[in-house]
Formats: C-alpha cells, sequence, structure tokens
C-alpha cells in the first residue's frame, strides 16, 4: 500500500509541478495561445497565478512532509487542498461546458482523495 501512495504522490507532485510551474512562469496570454486552456480567458493574470502557486505548493506539500519526516501531517492535508483544486476546476469546466478536461479532472480528485485517506489513515 505504501508504494501505491508513493506512486499517487509522485504522479500528484508532477502534474501539480508541470501545470503549477507553467501558470506561474508563462504569461496568461501564451498560456491561451497553447490551447486548451481557454477558461483563462475570463480570468484575470493575477486569478491564474495564483491557481499556479497553490498548484505548485500542492505539490511540494504532498511529497516533501512525508519523504523527509518533518511534519507529515501535511501530506495527507496537502492532497485534501488538492482534490478541492480539482472540485473548482471540475466546476469551471462544466459551467463553461468545456467537457473535454472532466475526465483528467476526475481522475486528478480520485488520486488526490485516495492518498489524502491512505496518508491520514498511517
Amino acid at each position: 500500500m505504501d508504494l501505491a501512495l508513493w506512486i499517487g504522490q509522485g504522479l500528484l507532485a508532477a502534474v501539480y509541478l508541470a501545470a503549477g510551474g507553467l501558470k506561474l512562469v508563462r504569461s496568461r496570454e501564451r498560456l491561451i495561445a497553447t490551447g486548451g486552456l481557454e477558461w483563462m480567458r475570463d480570468s484575470p493574470d493575477a486569478g491564474v497565478k495564483a491557481v499556479g502557486l497553490v498548484e505548485v505548493l500542492g505539490a511540494l506539500g504532498v511529497v516533501l512532509p512525508w519523504l523527509t519526516g518533518i511534519s507529515p501531517v501535511l501530506t495527507p492535508v496537502a492532497a485534501a487542498g488538492l482534490a478541492v483544486v480539482q472540485v473548482f476546476a471540475f466546476r469551471v469546466h462544466l459551467v463553461r461546458a468545456e467537457r473535454g478536461p472532466l475526465p483528467v479532472n476526475a481522475f486528478l480528485l480520485v488520486l488526490a482523495v485516495v492518498v489524502a485517506i491512505g496518508r491520514f489513515a498511517g
């Protein structure tokens, strides 16, 4: 079980570090131009950067505390936070009638919940 949770944590960290990192370092206009990120058209630059920061912090939080043994309770808290991010992302895509991202959102939501429950359980 521990190996499965580590794989889940690594996958969450990789996805959110990449997605959040891009939101932090690239301009909103450049991200929109790449396609698939239409929700950003209706969001301010600061909002996109804030989402990116939350995703990067979640990526770090889902791995580092458990890995280092320093405040390991923060790992399931970070996973729960990433689940909340996905709930909001799911809602945004549903409201905008963007069905394409929903399977990925659902997968990341389930993965984050599994990691949170698994790590809270010890």
